[in-house]
């Protein structure tokens, strides 16, 4: 028997009718375009998928080891190593050129502002006074890592060196001009490179050989002909600092900075500043290596130094002690920048860009640091007192090993 219940009128239920108003999302969206950067686009889609919060763990790990194995790659191409990761430098395939086979009136030099090894050419050339007579095209840095000629002739250069185009062959690349030589050319394209425009062939591209070569090859054109950077009797001298001075410093730095293994960079880093405090310390009694002269041994070191505060000491890890906290290196630094026509060859603002924007695996980013005030033109400049050595040679002097 179904049975009714009937409540107070108090206790029946009254029903409320709620109006919301619309609201707006608090993270909407991005609006995607189809004329967005590949940059922009993934920009987009990461903040579609996890707003603002940090990228997942799992997404980090990920890219780590894919940007590991292609920095790998990369730097395999870039700087070969042998098993531990040391760079391993390859060997110039062009060397040793005989003056007696050479007709100076028909050699070009193929330089590059950023490249020390070629540094040493256009210091060599300059002091010896051969700007006349070996004529040079300046190279720089293409965004593939190979050497390119751009035509600089609306930039003001002052008293720098500039890149310029390829004044003897009109080539684009450095590559083309290799090529050009009979039989062609497959291996890596260097600066420097000294070049027979007669022969259309390679005529050398160590830098060492080369400034073997201007400093003594073609005194019958240069106007320093008497000016001997590697006079007889300092011959074995200049070979025992360039035994310490290529393989730990010239070479060193690169060692560093192209380190494929933690074990590979401590090793060079501690022989490098080994070798720089040797040469520091030496310089206390000496004015340049082998004493009062200035001898390739001091433009070989010099190359380096003046690359180092700029570029070594921050890209390529150098940073244990920096050449300006070296009294004798950088005073020594100073002395050699100051004379007549170094300067000239030292352009400090290409030198940071063809290292800063252009090795990529170095510095993905691409930006540059600004200079250190220490390296700036005008810091160069001042006094270093180092001419009061010549007058008052020690004569007990560090041993080179």
């Amino acid at each position: 028997m179904a049975t009714s219940i009937h409540l107070p009128t108090s206790f029946r239920p009254t029903v409320t009718t709620i109006k919301l108003k619309p609201t707006k999302l608090r993270h909407s969206p991005p609006k995607m375009s189809t004329n967005q950067t590949p940059t922009q686009l993934i920009t987009s889609i990461t903040k579609l998928i996890w707003g603002k919060s940090l990228p997942p763990q799992l997404l980090i790990s990920t890219v780590r080891t894919t940007w590991s194995t292609v920095w790998h790659l990369m730097m395999s191409q870039l700087a070969p190593s042998d098993p531990s990761g040391s760079y391993t430098r390859p060997l110039s395939q062009f060397r040793t050129p005989n003056p007696q086979h050479l007709n100076p009136t028909s050699l070009h030099l193929y330089a590059a502002l950023p490249c020390p090894w070629a540094h040493r050419t256009l210091i060599v050339r300059a002091l010896k006074g051969l700007q006349h007579a070996i004529p040079v095209s300046i190279a720089s840095p293409g965004l593939d890592g190979s050497w390119e000629f751009n035509d600089t002739t609306n930039i003001p250069a002052g008293d720098k060196l500039v890149p310029t185009r390829d004044k003897v062959n009109g080539a684009k690349t450095l590559r083309e001009v290799y090529k050009r030589r009979p039989g062609g050319y497959d291996g890596r394209c260097t600066v420097p490179m000294l070049w027979d425009f007669e022969k259309n062939e390679v005529v050398c591209n160590e830098s060492y050989d080369i400034i073997e070569l201007l400093n003594s090859g073609f005194n019958e054109l240069a106007r320093s002909p008497d000016l001997d950077l590697s006079p007889p009797e300092l011959k074995d001298r200049i070979d025992e600092w360039n035994r310490v001075i290529y393989p730990n410093i010239n070479n060193g730095v690169y060692r560093c900075g192209f380190a494929q293994s933690q074990e590979a960079y401590d090793a060079a880093v501690n022989e490098l500043f080994s070798a720089l405090n040797t040469v520091n310390d030496h310089l206390s009694g000496s004015r340049y290596l082998c004493g009062d002269k200035l001898t390739l041994a001091d433009v070989c070191l010099f190359t380096t130094l003046i690359r180092f505060d700029l570029v070594y000491n921050v890209m390529f890890k150098c940073t244990k002690k920096k050449v300006v906290e070296y009294q004798n290196l950088h005073g020594y630094m100073c002395d050699i920048y100051q004379i007549p026509h170094v300067a000239e060859t030292c352009n400090l603002d290409a030198m940071m860009d063809g290292y800063y924007k252009f090795l990529f695996p170095l510095n993905p980013g691409n930006i540059r640091p600004v200079m250190p005030s220490a390296s700036a033109h005008e810091f160069l400049l001042q006094s270093h007192n180092r001419e009061y050595l010549s007058a008052s040679q020690q004569s007990t002097q560090i041993l080179v090993s």
